[in-house]
């Protein structure tokens, strides 16, 4: 192992007494002193079930980091589930608990002086909150995502958590009964893994195994499958020897390998999520990365996979077709892949892929071939306009009416929005808005999965329009806008609206205006007043009072001694 300053502070901590005996107190034996330390974050949990399996494979990572001569100690970090608090008080938590976790994996690792990290998460916020605070460490490190969940089946059709959610929008419309609620219910998340299709948590692990900090097909596993553990012991003994060939995370999260990442989630229809955590892992990463940078390569990567929200398949079909290599090959042989970026396994992007082929197998349609993409161009829009001058994030593939102007329904939470859908009080042609939802206003810019869902089982879906200063589920689709910044509660022009103005929403041109003077808008900001802070203590607060715009990921670290 090399002689890095982190390293000799072990070296140096442990051969003094005190240090030594409360080594010895956790399992250290005299041989293992001048051993490399690994750390475990381990996000086990039975709050959810994407990561109730984790546990295990912290177990197998700890065994391989010991036969690969180092050794490991495990520590716990937190998940927040999405899919339950979705629609509640406590959804405004959720991006909160990727502060929270890289917080707390950079506590433990650098107040330990650990030499390495193996960090294996399954919820949401557990990826990107592990990836900021690999990040920010840079020592060798590896991410382990916990697998995917395997579909549901109900009434000859594969299920995920958004058919429950939607069928709570088809019962409220009437067009299923109870029973049929129930059985969807009871049926669509079958066993352990992250939610099934190319949702927030399956669109970061595919991303991290794009920019080469997780091994090769480990992102569309099945959590359940025994590939998943011997992935990650592979995984762990990979880890191993980038610490002593001293492979850092920022030789590996570099601009182009973050590029890279861009690409695959436009390939596979990723999360509108994906743009809010790339933009803070590499601001701690110190890479220099802003919201037209997406637009960039959304122009030149086409859609290559059906897969949900809007498309056929979910991530074990993906897994089964070729996985995350095989999308990468294709974008790589077409000239839109940095080939040169270094993995972590020492190896080059090139190198990994030089055995998968050109194209995707002819006897599925998960991966089109490059000929027949499922859309020409990306699927994440950046949209801009006087709504939205710092910009918005779009889904806009996968709608049947890429534009729209109606009249604005204002709401200034999701619940009053929810209770109007649900009542039938929306109309097709209408365009909700629902503020005071965004980073600092929320705070914690929740998804609005319950409205748009209820929106979708309406069927409503192509018929109305949505923008908010919060943030969307990656089962999201629809004409939907959000992450609009600035956010109301700073006074951004989604503050000023007034029920009935007309909103014009076009994907196209990548617009996002309301359909005022300049005057007119000019006298309602200074009329407008700030509202009181919802939450005077505990996080928050302090959330709220730290919190940066969603335009720059949304990072509580932002100048933070630049008032």
């Amino acid at each position: 192992m090399s002689e890095n300053i982190r390293s000799q502070a072990v070296t140096q901590g442990v051969q003094r007494s005190p240090n030594r005996a409360m080594l010895r107190a956790v399992g250290f034996q005299d041989e293992d002193f001048h051993k490399a330390i690994v750390g475990v974050a381990n996000a086990y949990s039975t709050i959810t079930p994407c990561n109730i399996g984790i546990n295990q494979l912290a177990k197998i990572a700890e065994a391989s980091i010991k036969q690969a001569g180092a050794m490991p100690q495990i520590f716990g970090t937190i998940t927040i589930s999405d899919g339950i608090s979705m629609g509640t008080e406590g959804m405004k938590y959720s991006l909160v608990s990727r502060e929270v976790i890289a917080d707390s994996i950079e506590t433990v690792c650098n107040g330990q002086s650990m030499d390495g990290a193996i960090a294996i998460g399954g919820c949401d916020k557990n990826m990107p909150g592990a990836m900021i605070a690999i990040a920010r460490m840079n020592i060798p490190a590896i991410f382990v995502y916990g697998g995917t969940i395997k579909p549901g089946y109900y009434n000859g059709q594969d299920l995920t958590i958004v058919s429950s959610f939607e069928a709570v929008g088809q019962y409220s419309a009437g067009k299923i009964d109870e029973k049929e609620l129930i059985e969807v219910e009871s049926r669509a998340c079958p066993g352990a893994g992250s939610c099934g299709g190319m949702y927030t948590a399956n669109t970061m692990s595919s991303a991290f195994e794009a920019m080469g900090m997780s091994l090769p097909y480990s992102s569309t596993m099945a959590a359940e499958d025994p590939e998943k553990a011997d992935s990650t012991a592979e995984s762990a003994k990979v880890l191993v020897e980038a610490i002593r060939q001293q492979i850092l995370p920022r030789q590996i999260i570099t601009r182009k390998s973050i590029e890279n990442a861009i690409s695959v989630i436009m390939a596979v229809g990723g999360s509108t999520n994906a743009v809010l955590h790339f933009l803070a892992i590499a601001r701690a990463a110190d890479v220099e990365l802003n919201l037209d940078n997406f637009e960039t390569i959304r122009d030149r990567v086409p859609v290559l996979c059906d897969l949900k929200p809007s498309g056929r398949y979910v991530a074990t079909d993906l897994h089964k077709a070729g996985g995350i290599p095989q999308v990468m090959k294709m974008l790589l042989v077409h000239g839109l892949l940095h080939g040169e970026c270094l993995t972590i396994t020492g190896k080059s992007i090139a190198e990994v892929l030089a055995d998968v082929p050109d194209k995707p197998p002819a006897n599925q349609d998960v991966i089109r071939p490059w000929d027949r993409p499922m859309y020409a161009q990306g699927h994440l829009a950046i949209l801009k306009g006087n709504l939205a001058t710092q910009g918005a994030v779009a889904k806009i593939t996968g709608v049947k009416k890429p534009s729209i102007t109606g009249p604005a329904r204002v709401f200034d939470s999701e619940e009053e929005c929810l209770d109007a859908i649900l009542a039938g009080k929306i109309q097709a042609g209408d365009v909700i808005v629902i503020r005071y939802e965004g980073p600092k206003g929320g705070p914690g810019m929740r998804e609005m999965l319950a409205p748009t869902s209820a929106i979708i089982g309406a069927g409503l879906g192509d018929a109305v329009g949505l923008i908010t200063d919060g943030r969307f589920s990656g089962g999201t689709y629809g004409m939907v806008v959000g992450h609009v910044a600035p956010e109301a509660a700073v006074g951004g022009a989604i503050a000023l609206v007034a029920e009935g103005d007309t909103i014009t929403i076009d994907a196209h041109s990548r617009l996002l205006q309301l359909n005022i003077s300049d005057e007119e808008l000019a006298r309602r900001r200074a009329n407008w007043q700030p509202r009181p802070p919802r939450y005077t203590k505990g996080i928050l607060a302090k959330y709220a009072k730290l919190v940066a715009s969603s335009s720059v990921g949304a990072v509580t670290d932002l100048d933070l001694f630049h008032e």
